[in-house]
């Protein structure tokens, strides 16, 4: 079944403020492999003009993606999400997510396509912190498989 396309643009209530911690920054580097000083160690970070130590490119994934659940399980969408895989990924930083932001999600979708018998699903997450400082924006395209033939 595909997506229902009235659904492009539909914005989604703001995510509840999530609060960016030393150690979950720490433990993201560490298991993504980049081992910047600046994400582990405050000094090196102040050295950089930052507040505290920041969070490598690609840790906000964790937050938008999560935030992209509303727009994933409401029903009224008909995605199948058994047969989701994720496409891509993007990100436009303001300034880098640092240690103590208390950061909210806002989903919108974007667009929704059908190619061969797929539906992509284009998911736009805004990042703002807890004085509104847009921080990041996330793309993320979902690809609903097809569902195979009998």
């Amino acid at each position: 079944m595909a997506l229902d396309q009235s659904f492009v643009g539909r914005t989604y209530p703001p995510t509840p403020p999530y609060e960016v911690g030393r150690e979950k920054i720490r433990e993201f580097a560490e298991a993504v492999g980049d081992t910047n000083p600046a994400y582990v160690d405050p000094e090196a970070a102040k050295a950089l003009g930052h507040s505290d130590v920041i969070a490598p490119p690609t840790f906000v994934f964790s937050i938008t993606f999560k935030a992209a659940g509303q727009v994933i399980h409401d029903p009224q969408l008909g995605l199948d999400y058994s047969r989701v895989v994720h496409g891509d990924q993007k990100f436009a930083y303001v300034r880098p997510v640092r240690a103590g932001d208390r950061l909210t999600v806002t989903s919108t979708i974007e667009a929704i396509k059908s190619m061969a018998g797929n539906d992509i699903l284009d998911v736009r997450g805004e990042v703002h912190d807890e004085s509104g400082e847009h921080v990041v924006t996330a793309w993320t395209k979902l690809v609903a498989r097809a569902a195979e033939e009998a």
